[in-house]
């Protein structure tokens, strides 16, 4: 097995990731509704983010079960389901440290309580993990309601947004912070074929992954109406999106290698070390 980089810091995580929290504020900075603009930026950033978290957290587990950095992937663990934690407490009854209001729809209030149950089921796979016990069938099966519920809660907000404002700014937002999410989903799936599990399943899943991410990553850039995205004309967007497209195509190719079956030493080796930069720089 090649050497791997260790996971990233505490401090890391808490970063908010550069293209999506640009959109956040460059696209609502404007706008006057009840909730400030800041706070609807801000809900759309750390919403969107427990969607990566989910498969986050997954990635990391599966590493474990890998045996690839184990402790420095039980650290990351740690942190990952910390700051889940945190910021699901904090969309349900506010969080000062997180700039987030307390939810006020009806609608959200109940959905935030199915992903709270969810995550109750969850939860206790990643302490075992913690502990060096990995449960990749289960892992496999759980994650999956998690993150559906956890990207309905974003889509319910980008609707509120959207109401409020007139605009369609919110899924714009949306989808780049979706991009975040198809980093560690990809690299998920990428981890069961190399584990061995639903092998063939999860091959047609991580070809789609890919599929979706480089449609999402041209349409941010060019525009897609059938994602309903314009053409971005922002220079600072545009930039960020250079960025992310040449770490996109160094890893994509590694990608596509590991959707087909045959997976590598040097494979996951490539993995481990280009998904988190894609992730932050996302």
């Amino acid at each position: 097995m090649s050497p791997f980089l260790i996971a990233p810091s505490k401090k890391s995580l808490l970063i908010s990731h550069t293209l999506c929290l640009s959109l956040c504020l460059m696209m609502l900075a404007t706008q006057a509704f009840a909730k400030t603009p800041e706070d609807y930026a801000n809900i759309l950033n750390q919403s969107g983010k427990q969607r990566m978290l989910t498969q986050k957290m997954s990635k990391e587990m599966l590493f474990i079960a890998k045996g690839i950095n184990t402790t420095q992937n039980q650290t990351a663990l740690a942190q990952t389901v910390a700051l889940f934690d945190k910021t699901l407490n904090g969309l349900v009854n506010g969080d000062a440290s997180l700039k987030l209001p307390a939810a006020d729809s009806k609608a959200i209030i109940k959905l935030l309580g199915r992903v709270t149950q969810l995550w109750s089921e969850f939860k206790p796979l990643t302490i075992a993990a913690a502990a060096g016990e990995v449960d990749i069938a289960e892992i496999a099966t759980l994650n999956l309601p998690l993150l559906k519920n956890s990207n309905t809660v974003v889509r319910l907000y980008e609707k509120e947004a959207r109401k409020a404002t007139g605009k369609v700014s919110g899924i714009v937002i949306n989808l780049a912070g979706k991009q975040r999410m198809l980093t560690q989903k990809m690299s998920k799936e990428s981890i069961l074929i190399a584990l061995g599990h639903e092998s063939s399943e999860n091959q047609a899943k991580l070809r789609s992954t890919i599929s979706l991410f480089d449609r999402t990553l041209k349409g941010l850039k060019s525009g897609n109406a059938d994602l309903e995205l314009p053409t971005n004309s922002q220079p600072q967007i545009l930039a960020q999106l250079a960025v992310v497209e040449q770490l996109w195509v160094k890893l994509k190719p590694t990608l596509e290698a590991i959707s087909t079956g045959m997976v590598t030493d040097s494979d996951l080796d490539v993995l481990y070390k280009a998904n988190l930069p894609l992730l932050k720089e996302m």
